[in-house]
């Protein structure tokens, strides 16, 4: 008996009944072993969490598990009996459901019709539209999120469009839910709600599969908990059993943390300067979501502004790098007012935005690798008519090999690579035009510790380099690593600024959030 079967088998009594079980599975793609006999069981009513860093085979056992992929050899049990499934048509009539990591609506859907999208509803005339946009509504309001059903996606902000995601699957009735990062995108609120829903779904005997990079939260929810690495099972074991450090350990071989601000140099003159800077809201135009800000960051400081959901923190970003308009107020880059230059023209003189949305945002999903990173910086190389490729080769191996991107070169498609790499790739875009201040927004939504701490290691050495950092997070502990300062937003407005020693309590005071003692 293998490892992970015998551990399996000696964990069996004390958790309860496997409904779904993978054995030996394993998964190939060409020369890549995306998961090596791999042995996992999801229990009757019960969460399984399933950490790993990016590119450890947890998105690909969940595929394999809800019908997406088929194992390139090892066997599914349900209900314990063998079955194999062609299509996720055919694990959903079986009950399996999953919410995929990377948001799969069609943002020109309203709502409504997203959640009913291949399983319409029939009524005397056709599809029933009334008691579509009905149920929608009541699952809204199991959401507590107060969404019209006739809403167009595309209008949804990301946190929004991530509990549409949720309430199609729980739309299905599955009874048992793979939730691949289901928090990534929502605010504490949402979180709160989400679990609630998750304890609702246990009492009824719901299995839920849960894959997070945010650890702590994790814990919450979880009953018992898997560590996957390089494709293979590392750990099991029970929640009372395991803590931050049990699952560092097994995830990365050690415990680190997210590093420190750099130190050793002198900053440099203000780089960055935000004058007064409002931004209406979209949909309330007589309402500002950022209101009259002021802030300047230096070259070489690191400044962290930490904010809840709606805090105004992705809309002053925007405005900045040019991407949303701003009702008044000016941007000074080194001396240089340019609030009326347009998002290449920022980019030509130096400052740069990584977009909270990757998917929608910062990568073209039909180029390849080499394709997205030279994108940004393609006037170097191109003169006319004419492309330069091997500079442009350049630019892409130097990136490649500078942010330390996981992949079979730049000629591999963009889809290939885990979450983390991807974010890696549009950070190492913007890195390849040489910029001035960098502007991230939300960097490590949806990536692990691992790859966490190396974004932020390249953040510190761009800083020590003179490199002008702001980025944004709702992320508390985040604040606490590698920021020189750090800038509160609450309701548009900077509510507090504090240094590196401020406390974890001080921070969400500030921001407005509950401290729970």
């Amino acid at each position: 008996m293998s490892h992970n079967a015998s551990t399996h088998a000696a964990t069996e009594a004390a958790i309860g009944e496997a409904v779904l079980s993978a054995r030996n599975i394993a998964k190939s793609f060409g020369s890549v072993h995306a998961l090596k006999a791999v042995n996992f069981d999801v229990h009757r009513g019960q969460v399984t969490t399933l950490f790993g860093e990016n590119g450890a085979g947890k998105s690909t056992l969940m595929k394999v598990l809800s019908g997406v992929i088929q194992p390139t050899s090892g066997e599914i049990i349900l209900d314990g009996e063998p079955v194999t499934f062609s299509s996720t048509t055919q694990a959903q009539r079986r009950g399996i459901s999953i919410i995929h990591q990377e948001l799969s609506l069609a943002p020109n859907l309203n709502v409504r019709d997203n959640i009913f999208m291949g399983r319409e509803l029939g009524g005397v005339k056709g599809v029933d539209y009334a008691e579509e946009e009905r149920q929608t509504r009541l699952l809204m309001e199991e959401l507590d999120e107060p969404i019209d059903p006739l809403t167009l996606v595309e209008d949804l902000r990301l946190g929004q469009q991530q509990i549409v995601e949720i309430a199609r699957a729980l739309s299905v009735d599955s009874r048992i839910l793979i939730m691949d990062e289901p928090t990534s995108a929502l605010s504490a609120s949402e979180v709160e709600v989400l679990f609630r829903v998750i304890r609702d779904l246990k009492s009824r005997g719901v299995s839920i599969v849960y894959i997070s990079h945010h650890l702590e939260e994790a814990l919450q929810i979880t009953d018992h908990a898997v560590v996957l690495r390089d494709g293979a099972m590392t750990a099991y074991a029970e929640r009372k059993d395991i803590d931050l450090e049990w699952i560092v350990r097994n995830m990365v071989g050690e415990n680190f943390d997210l590093g420190t601000p750099p130190s050793g140099y002198r900053m440099g003159e203000v780089a960055l300067s935000l004058e007064n800077v409002s931004v209406a809201d979209a949909t309330v135009p007589e309402r500002s979501v950022v209101d009259r800000l002021s802030l300047s960051v230096r070259a070489g400081e690191i400044v962290c502004i930490y904010g809840l959901m709606g805090a105004g923190r992705t809309e002053l970003l925007e405005s900045v790098a040019g991407r949303v308009a701003m009702s008044e107020g000016r941007v000074v880059l080194e001396g240089e007012e340019i609030s009326r230059l347009s998002i290449a023209e920022r980019i030509a003189k130096g400052l740069v935005l990584v977009p909270e949305d990757r998917q929608r945002d910062g990568l073209v999903q039909t180029m390849s690798v080499g394709e997205n990173l030279s994108l940004a910086s393609i006037g170097a190389f191109t003169k006319g008519l004419f492309t330069s490729r091997q500079r442009e080769q350049a630019v892409v191996d130097d990136s490649i090999d500078n942010v330390h991107i996981k992949t079979d070169g730049g000629n591999a498609a963009i889809g290939s690579l885990s979450g983390g790499n991807q974010q890696k790739v549009v950070i190492g875009k913007m890195l390849a035009t040489h910029p001035r201040v960098v502007l991230l927004d939300e960097p490590s939504r949806g990536i692990d510790i691992g790859a966490k701490a190396e974004v932020f290691r390249l953040l510190s050495e761009g800083a020590a380099q003179g490199l002008a950092v702001i980025f944004s997070t709702s992320e508390v502990g985040e604040c606490l690593s590698i920021a020189h300062r750090i800038v509160v937003m609450s309701r548009g407005r900077i509510s507090a600024e504090f240094g590196a020693d401020v406390t974890k309590e001080e921070i969400m005071a500030a921001s407005g959030e509950a401290v729970v003692a």
